[in-house]
């Protein structure tokens, strides 16, 4: 297509203007490129893995008819939340102590029979740290070249569960050394 106009920038260098009818063939292109890109976006199941499995034990306790009563819901996330018998995890805990104060906000989209991942995607605009609990990465009865498949960043979060500091620890091999020397101080509890 033709330009209609030739104009020149202020240092000299002529550009062209395009008839409207490609300006919207563009924004058109680029609404529909977000459009693609935009499931993307949204969290994974291994993103918010603990909150995921909070939110399918409290729905396991309810009947079908008392999931889709938001007082119901709020009930049994702070009977789930406080029974002293169920055991939680140390991480299980810390998703009720960011659950408990936004329980009507939990139980809305709970009740509309969303799954348990748009739940916690949904709670997590409210409150970011809920999908950054994640469960440990499980390094007993792993061999060397599996623990060196992992990445700089979860060696360093196991490091961190275990209590340690990797002081001169410069490449990946020297993470590896070390989580693999602390071993005996890996919990299930963190």
């Amino acid at each position: 297509q033709q330009p209609t106009t030739i104009h020149q920038t202020p240092t000299g260098r002529p550009f062209a203007l395009y008839p409207q009818s490609n300006c919207l063939t563009m924004k058109s292109s680029l609404s529909a490129l977000l459009l693609l890109l935009t499931p993307m976006l949204s969290l994974g199941a291994n993103e918010c893995e603990v909150c995921i499995k909070v939110m399918d034990d409290v729905r396991e306790t309810l009947s079908k008819a008392d999931s889709r009563k938001k007082p119901e819901i709020e009930k049994a996330l702070g009977a789930y939340c406080a029974d002293p018998d169920a055991k939680l995890t140390a991480r299980e805990r810390k998703i009720c102590y960011y659950v408990s104060p936004i329980k009507r906000d939990v139980a809305q989209p709970f009740s509309l029979g969303m799954t348990s991942l748009k739940v916690c995607e949904r709670i997590n605009k409210s409150n970011p740290e809920i999908c950054t609990v994640k469960f440990p990465v499980k390094t007993d009865k792993m061999e060397k070249k599996d623990i060196s498949k992992l990445r700089v960043k979860q060696l360093k979060q196991i490091l961190a569960d275990r209590g340690v500091e990797c002081k001169g620890c410069l490449e990946k091999e020297d993470f590896v050394k070390r989580v693999q020397e602390t071993e005996h101080l890996s919990t299930d509890e963190f």
